[in-house]
């Protein structure tokens, strides 16, 4: 049973490995032109050697030789004389690759007893008027002998020695030169694809290395330029960003600091709080406004460094009015990890914001949960309201949208906060999650 186990385990182990080898070669295109050239090489000298054997067997070259070697069998004939002379014969045998038997009534005789033995004399079998492949030519002679003519048995029992190691070693020293030099034909596109990793991520400070002036070092060029291209548009982009902030902001503030400073009559009180709510408003949607297109952009940089996650909820549910009706089920020993700090209070803070919005006349307060999930943290906040229609669930993380039971000015937003959530998660190289917990709604957002 243990050996069948082996056996299985072998095969098993062979299966897998014969499957990432098929994946890598499908993968690869160096082994894939490798390969595409042994086996044109190998058909090429198939169709050569076909060529050569159809063109030297044709029926043609056949009836053009037989004259030849008819009228050279008859010289070797005379040569030897009547009768056949045996020391004469034994000249010709170890000068010429052929072997001689003689037969007839004064001489026996036969240069290679064992091979006619072994390989037998075809002239002796004929069918159906066949001539003999084994034996050249059967020439009688004038006194009634008879010579048949073989090739000699040492054309093909030369000793081979090395030959068939060297030849297998030049193929493969052949085929890893040609390996070699396809590798070397399109390093440029290890460059090209290691540069586009570095664009990707927003790291234009090493180009592309222009290692050829053919196509590849073309694309690498042109690939060059639109990643440069690219840096430029991203810095206009930040600059834009960086200048609408101040531009919007600072007239707020010295709006919203005019407002602080009215006289608190008792006329004006529901203007002056109504100016300032609005002068909040849009101070937090301008926020939001930047944030988002910061977190949006694939090339987002985060501020990471090392963040107790526990204590941070603990934080923000503490520095809320409403915080004290939260529950917690935060674990003590969740080890820290490297989060952008400001970013994951801004997630925290929204989500907790719109729990306790739609917990207002609920018997049940809204609960932060925090628990590990492989190499990351998951955080999921539950409020026991009312919950949404099914079909709006995929639609809460985008920008500006808000149900339609959260459209008053008093209890729904401008419509980014479960957006810059969503964002949040996503920098991080996690996810957000919005379902039905039947009450109330569950948001589970996933941090690596």
């Amino acid at each position: 049973m243990r050996r069948r186990s082996r056996v299985l385990a072998s095969a098993d182990r062979a299966l897998a490995a014969g499957q990432r080898g098929r994946r890598r070669w499908r993968h690869s295109l160096r082994l894939r032109l490798v390969t595409l050239f042994v086996l044109l090489a190998v058909a090429l000298m198939a169709v050569f050697v076909g060529g050569m054997k159809s063109a030297l067997s044709t029926s043609g070259w056949r009836d053009m030789a037989r004259p030849l070697l008819v009228d050279y069998m008859d010289r070797i004939v005379a040569e030897l004389g009547s009768p056949p002379d045996v020391a004469r014969a034994q000249a010709l045998v170890d000068r010429l690759p052929i072997t001689l038997r003689i037969d007839g009534p004064t001489v026996q005789w036969n240069s290679d007893p064992v091979g006619s033995d072994r390989r037998g004399w075809l002239a002796d079998r004929r069918r159906d008027g066949e001539a003999p492949a084994d034996p050249w030519f059967v020439r009688p002679t004038a006194d009634g002998h008879r010579v048949t003519f073989g090739w000699a048995p040492r054309l093909g029992q030369h000793p081979t020695g090395n030959a068939p190691w060297i030849a297998i070693g030049l193929a493969l020293a052949l085929i890893l030169l040609a390996y070699a030099l396809v590798h070397k034909l399109l390093r440029p596109l290890d460059d090209i694809r290691r540069g586009a990793d570095r664009f990707g991520r927003g790291d234009f400070a090493e180009a592309i290395p222009l290692r050829r002036r053919d196509e590849l070092g073309d694309l690498a060029h042109r690939i060059n330029t639109m990643a440069h291209d690219l840096e430029g548009m991203l810095d206009a982009k930040r600059a834009l960003l960086l200048a609408l902030s101040h531009e919007l902001r600072s007239p707020l503030t010295r709006a919203r600091l005019n407002a602080e400073l009215l006289p608190e009559t008792h006329e004006g009180a529901a203007e002056r709080a109504a100016l300032l709510r609005d002068l909040n408003e849009m101070r937090d949607l301008i926020g939001d406004l930047l944030e988002s297109e910061r977190l949006a952009s694939p090339h987002a940089a985060l501020q990471r460094e090392s963040v107790d996650l526990s204590a941070l909820v603990r934080g923000v549910v503490s520095e809320h009015a409403d915080g004290a009706e939260v529950q917690l089920d935060l674990p003590e020993a969740l080890p820290p990890r490297l989060l952008d700090r400001t970013r994951v209070r801004l997630m925290v803070r929204n989500l907790l914001d719109n729990a306790l919005r739609y917990s207002a006349g609920v018997p049940r307060p809204p609960c932060i949960s925090l628990r590990l999930e492989g190499n990351g943290v998951l955080m999921e906040v539950r409020d026991f309201g009312p919950g949404v229609d099914d079909a709006q669930l995929a639609h809460l993380t985008e920008p500006f949208y808000r149900t339609d039971s959260a459209r008053q000015r008093a209890t729904g937003g401008v419509g980014l906060g479960m957006y810059l959530c969503r964002l949040v998660a996503e920098a991080h190289g996690g996810r957000l999650e919005v379902r039905n917990a039947r009450p109330g709604l569950a948001i589970t957002a996933l941090l690596r």
